[in-house]
């Protein structure tokens, strides 16, 4: 609208007509204004053309045009010369399905309003959620087979191959940590214990198995198209969806969500897919690994690891560097030295370069070749099993997010998007394990794919926060964990404004039978520029996972060292030890306990 200084009111009403008359869709907007931005961003994902007059770039006429306006204030929207209003109203004719029918012939009718390329625990949360608030939802998902032919059903890596199972065959290896204290405790029973992997195998994928069932009469109950195909981008609102017999069927939908996981890493050395498996492999593995190399050193690697030794197994651990790359470096070592305790080889400091077969089987023998990450020394050795744990990739690589204009981390196949889990194509957003610099847990994807959609279509504000996300790491002595690490802490507000409190401490159900004396560590990090506010919670031993949850709302809460000290404790229990830390690192005190 060009400037109109020095007409008069007729005639400036007279090009608001011809304005109106002129565009399907015409908005009154201010540049600046986050409401107006918010309506333009609407059409833009509606893949509508939108006409905006930026009031504010158009001088003292800004004024005439609201007079003679229906609606004095900005965002002022107008559908085939209908005024609709503001951006609430704007946006409940949106969600209302409103908005779709005044378009008309003028916009695309799209298959659904949102589609959800992922069935695992983030993607079935927002597409659920999505579909509760009325919108038509699909959700495709597809597993495609591991090198050994793994597959699994709905749910995504958590439920079939990640958090479930592995809790699961950790629990089987307390147990049998719990049968050998038992004796120390007055029962009495047969020497000869031993471990029945097919027994356990069976158990767990069972218990899976009614998992998947129970997502898909979920996802039917919410009135939610599920569909068992490989989903890919042919265009910014199309994908092509390929079942498991080839049959290609093609989609379109207003908004997009990517939840499509990661998949282990390889090494890229001889043999590594020919013989080796991953987790994606392990935890359905129709017969008894025996003697297993595990390379890597993630908590995958660690956890995978002491569990198998906790069955009875020879278990080695193969390590290039530091163990549990990104988390506190004092705790992960404490971890490791405890796995060593209970068993477990480490092997630091090498690197596999070839992996070969000497006798098939179930399992068989294979020959693994590895050099020194600090010399030129060659070793081998011989295993019945090799176990790869060196990390997870974002599956994003074959999605075809080139055609829709999605920015990819070349790199590492992450997703980078902005607080709202939006990419840069404003229809398509992302959440769960492929988002670039954000955790990589379940209830973070799941939390992320329920507030999404409620932004998406219900109009609301909350986003995902992914500050203080307490997490726990189950090897044989488990790692729970809130807020920073202490390298992170020291690197952003330095040493000397720190304040660390730290003790050993010996579990009271750990005494009878006289084991892992002064191994559990708690730690707390304060910030003594907030009050000593706790910035990080670590804390090692039993039942870690539930402890680290209640300390983590705290966190939520802020909670302080002098709170902490104010809170009575609970005896005789683990965690109250936080309630009752009194020596610094600084100090160099004593921090063995020599009791209750």
């Amino acid at each position: 609208m060009p400037p109109i200084e020095n007409e008069g009111l007729e005639q400036i009403r007279s090009k608001i007509k011809e304005l109106i008359d002129a565009n399907q869709v015409l908005v009154f907007s201010k540049s600046f204004c986050p409401f107006c931005v918010k309506v333009k961003e609407l059409f833009k994902e509606l893949n509508v053309k939108c006409n905006a007059i930026e009031l504010d770039l158009m001088g003292k006429s800004t004024i005439a045009i609201l007079r003679l306006l229906l609606q004095k204030t900005v965002p002022n929207v107008f559908i085939n010369k209908k005024h609709i209003g503001g951006c609430d109203k704007t946006m409940k004719a949106h969600n209302d399905g409103v908005l779709q029918k005044l378009l008309g012939e003028g916009s695309e009718v799209f298959d659904y309003d949102l589609i959800v390329i992922g069935g695992g625990s983030g993607g079935l949360a927002c597409s659920k959620e999505a579909a509760a608030l009325g919108k038509k939802v699909m959700v495709l998902d597809y597993v495609v087979p591991t090198p050994k032919g793994t597959n699994w059903g709905l749910g995504g890596t958590c439920v079939n191959v990640g958090c479930i199972p592995k809790k699961l065959m950790h629990q089987t290896a307390l147990l049998g940590t719990a049968m050998e204290d038992a004796r120390k405790f007055g029962w009495e029973f047969s020497d000869q214990v031993t471990h029945n992997w097919e027994t356990m195998r069976t158990a767990v994928n069972n218990y899976i198995g009614s998992l998947n069932w129970g997502y898909r009469v979920s996802l039917r109950d919410k009135n939610v198209n599920y569909v068992n195909a490989y989903a890919e981008f042919v265009e910014p609102h199309k994908i092509k969806a390929t079942n498991k017999r080839g049959k290609e069927m093609f989609y379109t939908a207003a908004k997009f969500v990517l939840a499509t996981g990661e998949r282990p890493r390889y090494l890229g050395i001889p043999g590594d897919k020919e013989y080796c498996i991953t987790s994606d492999d392990l935890f359905s593995l129709p017969y008894c690994p025996g003697k297993t190399l595990v390379i890597g050193a993630s908590y995958v690697a660690l956890e995978c690891g002491g569990f198998l030794v906790g069955l009875g197994l020879d278990v080695t651990v193969m390590v290039r560097s530091i163990l549990l790359r990104g988390f506190d470096q004092d705790m992960a070592n404490r971890a490791g030295d405890c796995m060593e305790t209970h068993g477990v080889k480490f092997l630091r400091k090498f690197v596999p370069t070839k992996i070969e077969q000497l006798e098939a089987g179930t399992p068989g023998r294979l020959k693994v070749t590895a050099k020194s990450t600090e010399s030129d020394e060659i070793i081998e050795g011989e295993y019945n099993t090799v176990l790869i744990a060196v990390g997870r990739d974002a599956y994003t690589g074959k999605i075809g997010l080139d055609k829709a204009g999605v920015e990819v981390n070349a790199k590492n196949g992450k997703i980078p998007v902005n607080d709202e889990e939006q990419t840069n194509v404003p229809h398509i957003y992302a959440i769960g394990d492929i988002l670039e610099g954000k955790w990589e847990l379940t209830p973070v994807a799941v939390q992320a794919g329920k507030l999404l959609a409620r932004r998406l279509f219900a109009g609301a504000t909350l986003k995902c926060d992914y500050v203080n996300v307490p997490t726990t790491v189950f090897t044989p002595m488990e790692y729970g964990s809130c807020g920073y690490p202490e390298e992170k802490a020291v690197e952003i507000y330095g040493q000397e404004n720190l304040e660390i409190y730290h003790s050993l401490f010996w579990p009271l159900e750990f005494t009878v039978p006289g084991r892992d004396n002064n191994r559990c560590y708690a730690k707390i990090i304060c910030n003594n520029l907030d009050n000593e506010r706790v910035i990080g919670f670590h804390y090692l031993g039993p039942n870690a996972g539930e402890v680290t949850q209640g300390f983590g709302a705290a966190m939520k809460c802020g909670i302080t060292k002098d709170q902490l000290d104010n809170t009575i404790g609970i005896h005789p229990t683990c965690a109250e030890i936080f309630t009752t830390m009194e020596v610094t690192k600084s100090s160099g005190g004593d921090i063995t306990q020599s009791g209750c």
